[in-house]
């Protein structure tokens, strides 16, 4: 896995919709579905920096710019679900669960589910 930064929650946002699309997308089409109040220069900036951190790749197409992720979200999302557990738990995937049912972000049924998965990925 390559050396994956963090993102910034703005970025973050922007490469979870470009991934969401599952192709290469215009600054036009995120413009359209990010519920933000940016200008098109501001998101032409977020994409600039995504593309020097190695997150998005640009080509052009006729007179547009289309944005397409080089890394894939779920290795995002592993390498930043990792972090977090270690950063915050000292790695205690129970300190982590019980945390989040002690402060009532997690059900009885999501106990339930995690269970269930537990079990099948045993």
């Amino acid at each position: 896995m390559q050396d994956i930064k963090r993102l910034p929650d703005s970025e973050l946002e922007i490469m979870m919709l470009i991934w969401e699309t599952n192709e290469s997308v215009s600054a036009d089409y995120i413009m359209e579905r990010i519920n933000k109040t940016w200008t098109k220069t501001t998101l032409l900036n977020f994409l600039t920096r995504l593309c020097k951190r190695g997150f998005l790749e640009c080509s052009k197409e006729g007179r547009y710019n289309l944005y397409t992720p080089i890394v894939k979200k779920e290795e995002y999302l592993q390498k930043e679900s990792k972090s977090f557990l270690k950063r915050l738990y000292k790695n205690s995937l129970t300190g982590l669960v019980a945390s989040l049912y002690d402060g009532n972000s997690v059900s009885k049924a999501d106990l339930e589910e995690l269970k269930k998965y537990i079990e099948e990925a045993e």
